[in-house]
């Protein structure tokens, strides 16, 4: 699977991911008219709405990007209807031809871990025969609870050609209460960047590890030397837009051949229209607010990778 994200990197030219993780306030309000007329103001008729969003930002950006990355907790709070919403996006993504990073964030152990795997990246057995859960092509992975809950995981892509990102500086501004302590005079978040370089070492591609890491946008300095620690691992970007994070700072974040990375933009991208930039646009055409901003950032990165590499 990491080849084939780097075959679309490529091909689109677009080091960029659309996080599909949708809040009802950013639904516009003719979306939620038509959801709850058909539902009522219930957990389906939110779902709903949530669903018909989703699915004109990917109409509008399918051509231009990559991948989708779509945050669970968003869907997990309207309930079961809500992880329908979750399912049908996946798989409508696919149906477009994007890879799709399922932002689950898990991490257990032993047979709980192995679970998650399943449910997410495998397949499970039921009688005589096997089904694809959520069937996600990569899952973000928590991997504070040592090897054992992240084993299971690497098992489940090795039979799937599957692949993972696991948190190592995460993007918000509480993450160095921990990962930066010092541990035997390195930063945790090193020291965990070591380790997905040593899970990674025996599961690659033709170029890259299908064992990735997460290093967000916001601690370009931890990104610049993570690069070196994982020399072979994909980097995904979160807290760009947003968050802060600029295509100038991202630049690091990169190997001299352009890749190694895919820089992540939510609610910049799929509440786009909310912004004044692109305002013109208007609530009625919120997707094509979004495409805008998907070529907008392409831009600012493009440019920032032609400065430095």
């Amino acid at each position: 699977m990491i080849n084939k994200l780097i075959e679309k990197i490529k091909k689109t030219k677009a080091p960029i991911v659309v996080g599909l993780d949708p809040m009802l306030a950013y639904v516009p309000e003719h979306i939620q008219k038509a959801a709850f007329e058909e539902y009522g103001e219930t957990l389906r008729g939110a779902a709903e709405a949530i669903w018909q969003f989703n699915k004109e930002i990917v109409d509008q950006t399918f051509d231009l990007i990559p991948a989708v990355k779509p945050q669970i907790a968003m869907y997990e709070q309207f309930g079961v209807e809500g992880l329908e919403a979750y399912k049908k996006t996946v798989d409508y993504c696919k149906s477009k031809g994007l890879i799709v990073i399922g932002d689950v964030k898990r991490g257990d152990i032993g047979s709980t871990s192995a679970a998650y795997a399943v449910g997410h990246l495998g397949k499970v057995q039921v009688g005589s025969r096997t089904y694809a859960g959520f069937d996600e092509d990569f899952a973000t992975v928590n991997p504070y609870l040592g090897s054992d809950g992240v084993k299971p995981f690497i098992e489940v892509c090795k039979e799937e050609k599957k692949g993972l990102f696991i948190l190592v500086k995460t993007s918000n501004p509480s993450s160095g209460e921990f990962q930066d302590r010092l541990v035997d005079g390195k930063p945790l978040y090193e020291l965990v960047g070591e380790k997905v370089a040593e899970w990674g070492a025996d599961h690659c591609g033709d170029t890259y590890s299908y064992i990735g890491a997460v290093v967000g946008a916001t601690y370009p300095e931890q990104g610049k030397a993570l690069r070196k620690v994982m020399p072979k691992s994909f980097i995904l970007v979160p807290g760009y837009g947003a968050q802060g994070g600029k295509g100038k700072d991202l630049a690091y974040f990169f190997n001299e051949d352009g890749l190694g990375a895919i820089v992540n933009s939510s609610r910049g991208i799929i509440a786009a229209y909310k912004q004044e930039a692109y305002a013109k646009y208007g609530a009625e055409h919120f997707g094509e607010a979004s495409r805008a901003a998907v070529k907008d950032m392409i831009a600012d990165i493009q440019g920032a990778l032609e400065a430095v590499i």
